[in-house]
């Protein structure tokens, strides 16, 4: 079917998108931001709750403790410097 992406691939593209929104910008989203917490946190957030509680498919794990350690090591980075 034309336009039609299974949810792994919907989910990897997604995890393509944050990553390289971490990197670029060596930054999390902001929660201030509308256009980044709609599109990046929000989505970090649920995969944590998925993830915390054991529901996260076991594919998908390793992934994304890649980009929770990505996350964790641009904490503390103020995005106004």
């Amino acid at each position: 079917m034309y336009g039609y992406m299974l949810r792994e691939e919907l989910w990897n593209s997604k995890w393509c998108k944050v990553k390289a929104f971490l990197e670029t910008n060596q930054r999390n989203p902001s929660k201030y931001d509308d256009f980044e917490r709609g599109l990046y946190l929000n989505w970090i957030k649920h995969n944590k709750r998925l993830y915390k509680s054991g529901e996260m498919k076991e594919e998908r794990k390793a992934k994304f403790e890649e980009l929770l350690a990505l996350s964790e090591y641009y904490k503390r980075k103020n995005q106004w410097e």
